[in-house]
């Protein structure tokens, strides 16, 4: 039996960079996109720590709050409504259709995993044109912990119908793949340009530089 592919969404499939222009707008420096990102997953991390659960897009709003007091800047519900809106219209990576395509038609299932809102991952997909791909669009919201918590992933297997030991998590940040690794999974990163591996925790069984050569790795792997 093939492994069931679980992917990660925003900097996996997903390129925020399509905000740089937002953030240049309301901060007069694109940069601060990944300030604010850092920060918001840094806040995620907390919620996950303590234990208590807060909804994904909540954590993002405070986090761009910080941000803007951090720097001196007057944020308006204007400039919140343009980040949500960017967020649910991100575009795909170049080589992502292509590449979801590949392995879809090399008989692998696959489905997303996220920390974003049930309605935000689902709108994401959507507007990216790759929903098509997924037989399911799974979220974090379902058990109340925030990837890289082991219920978020164990939360695959339970709707996937198989072991932890039977999916492949798919992701570009460390932190996720670090979290499936503990759970029981196998892993593959994409390097996407500044994303390296923590050294603290094991080696993903796949690495590549996009999707495109993860794919052709797993495909390779799974003959």
């Amino acid at each position: 039996m093939k492994p069931i592919l679980a992917f990660d969404v925003n900097e996996t499939l997903l390129d925020l960079s399509a905000l740089d222009p937002l953030f240049k707008q309301i901060f007069g420096d694109s940069s601060v996109r990944k300030e604010w990102f850092n920060q918001f997953i840094q806040n995620a991390f907390v919620t996950v720590i303590v234990d208590t659960y807060q909804p994904f897009g909540k954590i993002g709003m405070t986090a761009l709050e910080m941000i803007a007091e951090r720097r001196g800047v007057v944020l308006t519900e204007d400039h919140k409504a343009m980040i949500k809106d960017g967020l649910v219209n991100l575009p795909p990576y170049p080589e992502v259709h292509e590449a979801l395509k590949f392995l879809k038609d090399s008989g692998f299932r696959m489905v997303t995993i996220t920390n974003s809102t049930q309605e935000v991952g689902t709108e994401q997909l959507k507007n990216a044109g790759i929903i098509e791909y997924f037989e399911a669009t799974l979220t974090a919201e379902k058990v109340h912990k925030l990837k890289p918590a082991r219920e978020a992933y164990q939360l695959i297997a339970d709707e996937c119908g198989v072991g932890l030991k039977d999916i492949i998590l798919i992701a570009a940040h460390s932190w996720d793949i670090a979290g499936a690794i503990a759970a029981g999974c196998n892993t593959a990163f994409i390097a996407r340009p500044g994303a390296v591996i923590d050294p603290i925790h094991p080696t993903p069984n796949i690495i590549g530089n996009n999707l495109t050569e993860v794919a052709h790795a797993i495909v390779e792997a799974n003959k």
